[in-house]
């Protein structure tokens, strides 16, 4: 990886897309701070705990705690992402669309992202006037405008930048900009840890013990999801020798390539949404409140309960198997081998072949989902242990692994584009 990315800045193009990578990324970061007009957010980010705001704030790089210009962030990018790819397979005529016309497609996604920001930015508007956020006293329709503006501007600016990096630097915008606001978090996360180990009353060789326990658990994840970015099960294919003419094709043996984590992080941002929906609904609704709702939560569905981590864990491998059925399907890609003359060894062609590929999928994610929940799960049973032990719990556990994924996966994939990017300058061709 270093190697790779030495030899991209010794290439004046790559590097110039580089800095200027880097250039919309120092433009994100000040859009960030820029305030939001009617607004002190101060204290804000200390309600989110165990909500989904908090996985959001996360995703936002502090903004959505902050409600800055850019407090939607990429949520409303990826969402309308996640539901156009999901519509594509539930209407034929879209998916088409999606693999013939590519522009279209992107400016439907463009559209569905204004509109969800639109959404978005007026629920939370109200949730900054429940809490008491505002500036004025009695809020009104301008008021009100105002905020939605700017939160749907900011998440418009969001989705440009992204584009830039796209087209004028290194590519995967979204990515790149979740990536930096995930790491802009890290400080934060980093003095958490820091004061575990020196306590109110000093040095603490408990505290000491079990921050150096989360490092090393993180570091253990980090090396599981590098290793199962790469892992994959290769079923082989041999195709038939024909005659065309004069010349004989085929005859080669290859194989068919299948992910161990094919479905990536996506589960567990579904499953972060789904779960922690009753959390966010009494954070929102029941605020300050005290009634049998709001006592369940906190006492047995927050992310410090053995029940919210089954449920998160059920949901999970749901979830897994779901993203899979949707976006592989075995009869396709039965369907392709048999066009192109190939077949899998011992097995015929048609039906046979399906079933086949189907049952390999099926083992094959439910290894995927259980490692997924492994990485998503163990900072949740530490930060479990953590409070069952009256500990000092590091709240930034709990949607840990999840972040480290995502933090893992989009420098995997840079770093990949990097590396065709070279490849495509150092081929010489045919002329040399």
């Amino acid at each position: 990886m270093l190697q790779t990315l030495k030899n991209a800045w010794k290439t004046k193009e790559i590097r110039g897309k580089i800095l200027f990578t880097l250039f919309i990324l120092l433009l994100y970061r000040l859009g960030a701070v820029i305030p939001v007009p009617f607004v002190n957010a101060q204290g804000f980010s200390n309600s989110f705990s165990g909500t989904i705001l908090d996985y959001m704030n996360t995703l936002s790089g502090g903004t959505l705690g902050t409600a800055t210009l850019f407090a939607l962030g990429v949520s409303p990018y990826i969402n309308a992402s996640i539901i156009i790819q999901l519509l594509a397979v539930v209407f034929p005529k879209l998916g088409e669309m999606a693999k013939d016309d590519k522009e279209k497609m992107n400016f439907i996604t463009r559209i569905m992202t204004v509109g969800l920001a639109i959404v978005t930015a007026i629920g939370y508007a109200f949730l900054l006037n429940n809490y008491g956020l505002l500036v004025v006293e009695k809020p009104n329709f301008f008021h009100y405008f105002v905020l939605v503006s700017c939160y749907c501007a900011g998440a418009a600016l969001v989705m440009w930048l992204a584009e830039k990096i796209n087209e004028s630097g290194i590519g995967n915008g979204i990515s790149i900009i979740l990536f930096a606001n995930i790491i802009a978090s890290f400080p934060q996360q980093a003095a958490e840890i820091w004061n575990t180990v020196f306590t109110a009353n000093g040095f603490s060789w408990v505290g000491l013990v079990v921050s150096l326990a989360v490092v090393a658990g993180l570091i253990g994840l980090l090396l599981l999801i590098v290793w199962m970015s790469d892992a994959e099960r290769r079923i082989p294919i041999q195709y038939a020798k024909r005659v065309v003419g004069r010349k004989m094709y085929g005859g080669q043996n290859t194989n068919l390539p299948i992910k161990v984590n094919m479905s990536g992080v996506m589960p567990i941002i579904f499953a972060n949404s789904i779960v922690a929906v009753p959390a966010t609904i009494a954070q929102m609704f029941f605020s300050g409140k005290t009634n049998w709702f709001t006592k369940f939560i906190n006492n047995w569905f927050n992310y410090n309960t053995v029940p919210y981590l089954l449920v998160f864990f059920v949901l999970l491998i749901a979830f897994a198997y779901f993203y899979v059925a949707i976006s592989f399907d075995p009869v396709e890609v039965s369907n392709n081998i048999k066009n192109n003359g190939g077949a899998i060894p011992g097995i015929r062609s048609g039906r046979p072949t399906v079933d086949f590929i189907r049952k390999i999928l099926g083992r094959i994610t439910l290894v995927g989902a259980l490692l997924v929940a492994v990485v998503a799960c163990a900072p949740m049973i530490a930060g479990i242990i953590m409070h069952w032990c009256n500990f000092t719990s590091i709240t930034a556990m709990a949607f840990g692994g999840s972040s480290l994924m995502i933090v893992v996966g989009v420098a995997i994939e840079t770093v990949r584009e990097l590396e065709a990017q070279l490849s495509l300058r150092n081929y010489k061709g045919f002329l040399d």
